[in-house]
């Protein structure tokens, strides 16, 4: 699988990325373990988590598969830290004293010394920024973390984060920027993306299938077995099943029919070749899902098509 250089850093991902949000608590280790052989066989090596996912049981199926089906130094693993359930509704805490308990939290989990890529997972309007970026300092200077990044930043926020982490002052530069992006989801594209691109931030791509909408499955209603009938991912799923978003998902199934492949391979290798677009982090439930979608790397969208996937989808931006 092909490899694209992270922003201005040295660190090299797979532009397929392996998502583990539903790991542990709606996948099951057994299930996971395949899904990571199928992946790691393709060539993959960016395995992308969070301490908040499956309330860091997501983190603790990986672990367990490190040094017998992994070894540590084949894989690239990112985590993210700040956001929590723990008083049972969703908080988001970027203190410094927080974010480096909850690293430390997921180094146990994971079963390693230190993470690949560790980012801040939601901006934190209570807590000062220079705090916050004062624990990815730490972080790397105490070896628990190879590299840094941010998630879900607007364009302001991450241009100012990486203007205060230059390395020029011996602070740890900004290597990754996570947020949605699909046909279903271009925001991105007005502010975001260009906002990485000057700044040298390698973009990070999650829900590249639209929250599993592009796949068409939704086309003729839910399915019992998807996450949009999952009492977890329901209301996730649901702003994708309106009349706008079913038009581009069925242009996406008539593209993939025309070209001979799958709507998977078409809505996946569309945000792939995005410019600016390093990686897409695919999630899956059932390792035929994620063979699928891992087909995608061996194709490429005509200019024709893309053009007017581009056409029909700019409403989304």
């Amino acid at each position: 699988m092909e490899k694209r250089t992270l922003g201005k850093s040295g660190l090299k991902l797979s532009r397929i990325g392996l998502g583990t949000m539903t790991w542990g608590r709606d996948t099951d280790e057994l299930e996971a373990a395949n899904q990571l052989r199928i992946y790691l066989d393709a060539g993959g090596n960016f395995i992308d988590t969070a301490a908040v996912y499956g309330d860091g049981d997501a983190e603790r199926v990986i672990g367990g598969f490190i040094g017998t089906l992994v070894a540590r130094d084949e894989i690239t693993i990112a985590s993210k830290a700040g956001v929590s359930f723990k008083s049972g509704e969703r908080t988001i805490n970027n203190s410094r004293a927080s974010l480096l308990q909850d690293l430390d939290a997921s180094l146990d989990r994971l079963s390693v010394d230190y993470l690949d890529l560790w980012q801040i997972h939601q901006w934190d309007s209570e807590t000062p920024l220079e705090e916050t970026l004062s624990a990815l300092d730490f972080a790397v200077s105490s070896g628990r973390v190879r590299y840094v990044g941010v998630s879900n930043f607007a364009s302001w926020q991450i241009a100012r984060s990486a203007t205060i982490q230059n390395p020029f002052f011996g602070k740890v530069a900004i290597s990754s920027a996570q947020s949605e992006y699909s046909l279903l989801n271009r925001k991105v594209e007005s502010e975001v993306l260009p906002a990485c691109h000057e700044v040298g931030v390698g973009f990070i791509a999650w829900s590249p299938l639209g929250r599993g909408v592009l796949t068409g499955k939704y086309r003729s209603g839910t399915p019992s077995d998807s996450r949009g009938a999952s009492p977890h991912f329901s209301g996730f799923i649901a702003p994708y099943l309106e009349p706008g978003a079913r038009q581009i998902a069925d242009a996406v199934a008539v593209a993939a029919e025309g070209l001979g492949y799958s709507p998977v391979e078409v809505a996946l290798g569309w945000v792939r070749d995005r410019p600016g677009v390093v990686s897409a982090i695919v999630g899956a439930r059932t390792g035929a899902q994620l063979r699928g979608a891992l087909s995608a790397e061996e194709i490429e969208i005509p200019t024709q098509v893309r053009e007017a996937l581009d056409e029909i989808s700019t409403s989304r931006i």
